[in-house]
C-alpha cells in the first residue's frame, strides 16, 4: 500500500477508545524512528491495538512491508477482521441499526441500546472470528453499536467477562459512517490482525521492526481506575512483564515505542517507570484526559513517551 498524498481523503479510527491516540498523534510523529523513511524498517506492529489511531497514521504515511496488529480483545479484533473482509456487510447490517436508532424516542433508544447489549452478553465470545461469517458480521455492527451509544465510549466487561457500559443518552450519534468504514477497510487490506498476547509479538521482531505500545495504562489514582478491557486487569505485574518484554526486544535491534500514564501527575514520588525503563529515553507530553466518570477530573495531563532511541528533532514535522 503506497503512502496517500497530502489531498487524498483518509481513514480515521473508527472507535472511541480509552486512551486513543488520536490527539498524541503529533508527538507520537514527531518522536518515530528514522528507519521508516531510510527502509531500515519493513515491519510496523502494534500489541495492544485499541482505536488504532498510531497504525492508522503511519500506514497512510509511510510504505512498509508488513504491519502486524495485536489485541487480546477477542471482540476487538472480530471488528477490525470484519471489517477488513466484509465491509460492506457490516455497513448494511449498521446502517439499518442507525436508521432503527435514529426513529426511536429517548425512552425506546434506552430499550434498543439494552437490546442490543444483551444479545451482544447472550452470545458471548465464542463467536468464529476465522471464517468471519455471517453471525460474525452481526456481531461486530453490534460493537460498533455499543460504542457509538453507550455513556463516554467506553468498552468495559465484569468478570465474567460480559460488557456492562451503560445507555449514553446520545440522541443522533453517527453510528455507521460508510465512507470512513470503506478507507478503514482499504488501509487494513495490508495488516495482519489477531487476537494474541502482547509477548506473542516478540516472534516477529528483529532489527528492522518498529513496535508502538499503547498497553491499558497505569492507573493515576483510584478515580482513574475506571474500566477493564478484559477479565484479567493490567496490573503493575504486567506492567513489568510489559517492561521486561521491552527490554529483551531491545538487545534485538528493534525500534521500540511506549506510551502510558505519568504517575507524577498525581504522586510526585512515584518513580514506577523510571525504575522500569532505566537506561531508556523517558519524554513528558502534555494530553487531555477526556474519559473518566468524574468529570472534574478531566483536563490535562502529563502522559510518557518512553524509546529506545533518540529521536532527530525536526525529522518528522506535524
Amino acid at each position: 500500500m503506497p503512502a496517500l498524498s497530502g489531498s487524498a481523503a483518509r481513514a480515521r479510527p473508527f472507535l472511541k477508545w480509552a486512551g486513543g491516540k488520536s490527539q498524541l498523534v503529533p508527538e507520537i510523529r514527531k518522536r518515530f524512528p528514522s528507519g521508516l523513511t531510510t527502509g531500515g524498517i519493513v515491519r510496523y506492529i502494534e500489541p495492544f491495538l485499541g482505536s488504532g489511531a498510531v497504525f492508522f497514521h503511519l500506514a497512510q504515511a509511510f510504505s512498509l512491508r508488513e504491519y502486524l496488529l495485536l489485541d487480546t480483545n477477542p471482540d476487538l479484533v472480530l471488528t477490525y477482521q470484519t471489517i477488513q473482509k466484509r465491509v460492506e456487510e457490516v455497513i448494511e447490517v449498521l446502517g439499518n441499526m442507525e436508521t432503527e436508532y435514529h426513529a426511536l424516542s429517548p425512552d425506546g433508544q434506552r430499550e434498543y441500546f439494552y437490546r442490543v447489549r444483551d444479545a451482544f452478553n447472550k452470545v458471548g465470545t465464542g463467536t468464529d472470528a476465522s471464517a468471519i461469517s455471517m453471525p460474525g458480521v452481526v456481531r461486530a455492527a453490534q460493537f460498533l453499536f455499543m460504542n457509538k451509544t453507550c455513556f463516554n465510549g467506553l468498552f468495559r466487561v465484569n468478570s465474567r467477562g460480559l460488557f456492562n457500559v451503560p445507555f449514553g443518552r446520545h440522541r443522533r450519534p453517527t453510528i455507521c459512517n460508510a465512507s470512513n468504514l470503506r478507507l478503514v477497510s482499504w488501509v487494513l487490506q495490508r495488516a495482519e490482525i489477531r487476537t494474541a498476547d502482547f509477548e506473542d509479538c516478540g516472534k516477529f521482531v528483529d532489527d528492522a521492526t518498529f513496535v508502538y505500545f499503547d498497553p491499558p495504562y497505569r492507573p493515576l489514582g483510584g478515580a482513574a481506575y475506571f474500566t477493564s478491557y478484559a477479565a484479567a486487569p493490567f496490573n503493575d505485574g504486567e506492567q513489568g512483564r510489559l517492561a521486561a518484554l521491552f527490554r529483551k526486544l531491545d538487545a534485538r535491534g528493534a525500534k521500540l515505542m511506549m506510551s502510558n500514564s505519568d504517575p507524577k501527575n498525581e504522586r510526585a514520588e512515584d518513580d514506577f517507570f523510571e525504575k522500569a525503563y532505566t537506561g531508556f529515553t523517558i519524554e513528558r507530553v502534555k494530553a487531555r484526559r477526556t474519559i473518566n466518570s468524574d468529570a472534574t477530573r478531566r483536563g490535562r495531563i502529563n502522559e510518557l513517551i518512553i524509546t529506545n532511541y533518540r529521536h532527530a528533532p525536526g525529522a518528522f514535522p506535524e
